[in-house]
């Protein structure tokens, strides 16, 4: 391996990281922005939802966009429109056009992301694996997890246009080093005489209307809801139509032979339950304590820094036992570590704070990056090189869709459940509950005492403490739901079957 070729890798990784972070980057940060902008609650939610349907059409389209542009020039172009794009968000002066410059972001964003992991396997030799295979997942794991203390510490200091800022300098920075530095692979220009448009628009209308209702879904009671219900047709076309295309045309614009192989296709849906775990307790963390404790963001930021702390340090041994143990027994491991981490949150009340929280979040932490290295070496590492760029779209793409999956389920079960805890909880306190009559006459008593009517003021805190109670069962019963999913997949992960030391790396 060259300087040359390292240093080109570590920009790639770094313009990975930018891409990354900017997913969750404003998501401690709405109010803010809605502020700024003069957005209403319904529109500031797709400053963070456009940026998700732009990048997930992007991520599959890239494998076959590297092929023909190579790896070096879409890297570069993507880097440079990202930066572009995040100086055009900082100076929006209206939602519309936020909403324009992040979906713009996403997709470029997206065109950065797969071509990391595919770099790693072709370009480095699999003696070097169990060292790169531990920086791209921590990358993949860390930057979304870091996302909303980043964006807290930037907005509460600034203002909520370094969210966008930031990225400026260090993107000019990539583009270049991408620019200069790459030489892994070449242009295969005549495939642009190939492009498949219809594939093209079938691919936006299926993974960009999928991502829409997953995102919109439970807010508005599924197909109850003209939209929701319009994009899920929408959906259920471009399916078809993507599936087709794929497998009928000559030079698809998503090769789905990658799934041939099982290593890849277990990879895959591997990467998909990662997605639900990575981003559903990115979510679910930081709800909780807005929801239940009252934080703000730079209090949330602070609380929940720990995983990524956790994921840092662990890094490393990730990449030590990778070369020391069968990948299998890791996943294993893994697997069972983050469903320890969520069954240690069963046991929640409203009164846990940082102290509670950050045995299970080093846990999470740990586990993730334990899974994260060997999903990526038994998933990637048994591709033939010529199915890389493809398949490691694919795989990247499995792990967003998971996320996006598994928020809507966790959304629609925290309504769910927390009106059905609210309505069982509130047929337990009757006149005849003598705990409930002490309590409220505590707090009558206590009413009373500063002037104010304490009859009517108890029942109103009573009811507050109520429905307090039920969310946070509700939270309890995801975190459960969680536990299952993990712990029942750890065994699945013997099915894999270690890669071949001798496929790959070192290509020209």
């Amino acid at each position: 391996m060259s300087p040359r070729r390292v240093i080109a890798f570590l920009v790639m990784v770094f313009g990975m990281f930018m891409a990354i972070l900017d997913i969750q980057i404003v998501s401690a940060s709405l109010a803010e922005i809605q502020a700024g902008l003069a957005a209403s609650p319904d529109e500031i939610s797709w400053v963070q939802t456009s940026y998700l349907i732009a990048e997930v059409v992007m991520i599959p389209l890239s494998g076959f966009l590297a092929r023909m542009m190579s790896t070096r020039y879409l890297f570069a172009a993507s880097a440079a429109g990202f930066t572009i794009a995040s100086f055009l968000c900082a100076t929006s002066t209206t939602i519309e056009e936020m909403i324009l410059w992040r979906a713009l972001q996403g997709f470029l964003g997206g065109g950065m992301i797969p071509s990391v992991f595919a770099a790693a396997f072709t370009i480095f030799p699999p003696s070097r694996r169990n060292v790169v295979s531990p920086m791209i997942g921590l990358i993949a794991t860390l930057a979304p997890t870091i996302g909303p203390t980043v964006g807290g510490y930037l907005s509460h200091a600034l203002s909520w246009h370094w969210l966008f800022l930031v990225n400026v300098a260090p993107g000019i920075l990539v583009t270049l080093g991408a620019f200069f530095l790459i030489d892994f692979d070449r242009p295969h220009w005549k495939l642009f005489e190939r492009f498949d448009w219809w594939g093209l628009v079938a691919l936006a209308a299926f993974l960009g209307g999928l991502e829409y209702v997953l995102e919109e879904g439970p807010g508005n009671d599924w197909l109850a809801d003209p939209h929701v219900a319009l994009f899920t047709a929408i959906t259920l076309v471009g399916c078809v139509v993507s599936f087709w295309r794929a497998l009928t045309r000559e030079e698809p614009i998503v090769d789905l032979s990658a799934f041939t192989d099982m290593n890849f296709a277990l990879g895959s849906a591997f990467s998909f339950v990662l997605g639900i775990g990575l981003y559903g307790l990115t979510y679910l963390y930081p709800l909780y304590l807005a929801q239940i404790r009252g934080f703000d963001s730079l209090m949330i930021g602070e609380t929940v820094f720990v995983s990524g702390l956790a994921m840092f340090f662990s890094a490393p041994l990730a990449g030590f036992l990778a070369g020391r143990m069968d990948l299998r027994l890791m996943l294993l491991i893994g697997f069972v570590g983050f469903a320890l981490s969520t069954w240690m949150l069963t046991g929640m009340t409203a009164d846990w704070d940082f102290n509670e929280l950050v045995v299970p979040q080093v846990l999470r932490g740990m586990s993730l990056m334990l899974c994260m290295v060997p999903v990526n070496n038994l998933a990637l590492g048994t591709l033939p090189r010529d199915k890389m760029k493809g398949g490691s779209g694919l795989y990247n793409l499995m792990r967003n869709l998971g996320g996006a999956v598994g928020l809507a389920v966790i959304n629609t079960m925290l309504s769910d459940r927390a009106d059905l805890h609210y309505d069982r909880l509130r047929e337990a306190i009757t006149w005849t509950n003598a705990e409930a009559l002490r309590q409220l006459n505590l707090m009558a008593g206590n009413l009373s005492a500063h002037g104010l009517d304490g009859q009517l003021g108890a029942i109103s805190q009573m009811a507050g403490r109520v429905r307090q109670q039920a969310v946070v069962m509700s939270f309890i019963d995801v975190f459960l739901l969680l536990s299952l999913l993990f712990g029942g997949l750890a065994l699945a992960a013997l099915l894999m079957r270690p890669p071949a030391k001798a496929v790959g790396g070192g290509g020209h």
